[in-house]
């Protein structure tokens, strides 16, 4: 439309310039409308850049806080993947605590069995049968009266045998082993025989060789099967095979005890070892 209005001056000045009727004023009133009108122009323009610089301005702060959101968002990210971490790291830390927390357990309850069942069995040795108690004062340190014969100091037989259960129960196996295999070579079918080769298998138990226990206490079983230590014998066989993890093996040696033995403290021990067994 200006462009227009902007030829039709044009045209009207050539108008009055061919007919000579054009003055010094009329061109003056034409110039200074085309003044007004550029001038309006350029303050058009001029109004549109200053729209322009505002709409880029107003992109530039928008792509700013874009960029700002972006980095915020990656930092929150990050304190997120760290938080993560540290929790995994907690994880594991428990983790291990309760692993460790376990075995010390596992480890407290084999201590507390192997502890009851040497108090079982020390305490019930310490009559040694009737035999036993009639002529092994040794084994509770006590001596008989001076003024009866058979009081006056042990016999070979009954001072090797002290010796070798002494050792045991001093905890040192590997000697009161050979102590207890040297009174079988010497003394092979007396009263104490079954009782040796009893403490000869549980020098390999708390040895923690169960293999060679178990075939240790079965000869107690084989070859004393009149003898008192026969279902302590059992008893232990059973737990051997516990220890190796032998299930089926452990259940049917603890029935046979219960079974043959009932009434016993051996039967009670059998019992609880039975309810363990899975």
């Amino acid at each position: 439309m200006e462009l227009k209005n902007s030829f039709n001056l044009f045209l009207l000045i050539l108008v009055f310039t061919i007919a000579g009727c054009a003055t010094s004023q009329d061109l003056k009133a034409v110039r200074s409308e085309l003044n007004q009108k550029m001038e309006e122009r350029l303050a058009a323009l001029d109004t549109e850049l200053t729209t322009l610089k505002k709409e880029q301005e107003k992109n530039s702060s928008t792509v700013n806080s874009m960029s700002k959101g972006q980095a915020n968002s990656a930092a929150d990210l990050g304190d997120l993947r760290e938080a993560i971490q540290q929790l995994r790291g907690q994880l594991e830390t428990l983790k291990k605590d309760s692993a460790r927390d376990t075995k010390r357990l596992d480890e407290l309850k084999d201590r507390l069995d192997n502890i009851a069942l040497k108090v079982n069995f020390i305490e019930n040795f310490l009559e040694i049968g009737k035999k036993d108690s009639a002529s092994n004062g040794y084994d509770k340190g006590i001596k008989t009266s001076s003024n009866s014969a058979s009081a006056k100091e042990p016999t070979s037989k009954e001072a090797i045998y002290a010796e070798a259960y002494q050792t045991f129960k001093d905890g040192h196996y590997d000697k009161s082993r050979t102590e207890f295999k040297n009174f079988l070579t010497a003394f092979p079918d007396t009263e104490y025989a079954g009782n040796a080769q009893f403490w000869i298998g549980e020098c390999y138990f708390f040895e923690k060789n169960y293999e060679q226990a178990i075939l240790e206490y079965e000869k107690v079983a084989k070859n004393y099967p009149k003898g008192n230590k026969v279902p302590y014998a059992l008893l232990k066989q059973g737990l051997s095979f516990q220890k190796l993890n032998d299930k089926t093996s452990a259940k049917l040696i603890l029935q046979q005890v219960i079974r043959d033995f009932p009434n016993t403290n051996q039967a009670r021990i059998a019992r609880s070892k039975l309810q363990e067994i899975k």
